[in-house]
């Protein structure tokens, strides 16, 4: 009787055009992310919060009665394992979507092999305006990330600021610390002509031992520096540098990106970090003046994790599942087509405000915090002070 009652209720779903087995089955959310190694420090809470955001849609039935799973592979931050985990969650794991990959090579690697699937392709990261270039940009491409031009044009600007005149930058040789130092030179000259490029290092990603690019850099005597480097490399040149006497020398005015402001850093550099720098990131967890939805954020997120002072890289791969949720949700669909079509122009209501994913290029207008380094005594690392979400908008061509 049980088998005739599970023929019948099996006919009955067919006849509807609908499968059973289908209604029941996860949506499959595949993430490369860099899980080992120095960039680990930011993949790892970037995952974390993807997770988080799984966990609570679940808990709420899912989305379009289904629930959603998560499956993440460590690309090593490495171009050619981003494409072979991504290529295995596609064929072998059979996921929906692809939300991840990390560093500036990682993404544009990973891209093709989205279009060559038909299969949509969030970016929460990877910043390098290449990624979404028109010669590059297909369908089922978008990002959530920051770019290098706003976030090379928001270092420029506090830069501007500064009363010096011999300015200098150090950037990983790759694809972002590239892109962000050229988009930081370019707007500085426009702003503030006067100021002076006096030298640029070029350490390659994952560099040991800064030192000789550090002394190059101060005989070159700069009064002000934009560096782009990030995770434990820029733990690895802090370390380095403060020895020297390099933040003294420039008279910490050191503007640093790549997230050098993030909590992870902070605590992983410890009571060696230069105060009084300025540094950015993608989310802090004092913000004053944050609306109230970032404000509940937060106190999620300690819950989530355990920590009294939540890390700052969780609400970039959050906002990331968000959006491409949102998509799911107005397309009524979970086909990469629809999905694809339905995220143009969409706007989603994050912890950090109304995040709205251009028709033209496929990105998120994402900001990110920016603040002076300080010692703050609630505290046992830096943290910014005062930070203040900087508004993309006028840094958007």
């Amino acid at each position: 009787m049980r088998t005739l009652l599970l023929a019948a209720a099996g006919a009955a779903a067919l006849s509807l055009g609908m499968s059973v087995q289908a209604d029941a089955a996860d949506i499959k959310i595949g993430m490369p992310m860099i899980l080992s190694g120095p960039g680990a420090l930011f993949g790892e809470p970037t995952l974390k919060g993807a997770q988080m955001f799984v966990d609570e849609i679940n808990a709420k039935g899912g989305v379009l009665g289904r629930k959603l799973q998560l499956i993440s592979k460590d690309s090593k931050g490495n171009a050619d394992e981003a494409v072979r985990v991504a290529r295995e969650m596609i064929l072998k794991d059979e996921v929906d979507f692809i939300v991840g990959t990390f560093t500036g090579a990682e993404g544009p690697a990973v891209s093709p092999i989205a279009k060559e699937n038909k299969i949509v392709f969030v970016a929460p990261v990877s910043k390098p305006d290449a990624l979404t270039a028109p010669k590059n940009l297909h369908p089922y491409l978008f990002r959530t990330a920051t770019t290098t031009t706003i976030e090379g044009r928001s270092a420029a600007e506090l830069i501007a600021k500064l009363p010096v005149k011999r300015v200098a930058t150090i950037s990983p040789d790759y694809a972002y610390g590239q892109e962000v130092t050229a988009a930081f030179v370019a707007h500085l000259k426009k702003i503030k002509p006067e100021m002076e490029i006096v030298d640029q290092q070029w350490p390659k990603l994952g560099e040991a031992d800064y030192t000789p690019f550090i002394n190059a850099q101060l005989a070159k005597q700069p009064e002000a520096v934009f560096s782009s480097l990030w995770g434990g490399h820029f733990v690895t040149f802090i370390k380095q540098a403060t020895p020297l006497g390099y933040f003294k020398r420039i008279n910490n005015n050191f503007v640093a990106g790549g997230e050098a402001g993030s909590i992870e850093s902070a605590k992983a550099i410890g009571d060696d970090y230069p105060l009084g720098i300025w540094g950015n990131s993608y989310d802090v967890f004092n913000w004053e003046d944050g609306p109230a939805a970032h404000k509940d954020f937060i106190e999620r997120l300690k819950k989530f994790t355990g920590a009294e002072q939540p890390s700052s890289w969780p609400s970039v791969g959050y906002i990331a599942m968000q959006v491409l949720v949102e998509g799911i949700r107005k397309a009524n669909s979970t086909k990469s087509d629809d999905v694809a079509k339905a995220l143009l122009g969409i706007t989603v209501d994050t912890p950090i405000g109304k995040q709205i994913i251009s028709p033209k290029n496929h990105s998120a207008n994402r900001g990110q915090f920016w603040g002076k380094m300080v010692k703050d005594p609630r505290y046992s690392f830096a943290v910014m002070e005062k930070p203040v979400y900087v508004d993309p908008t006028p840094f958007l061509d």
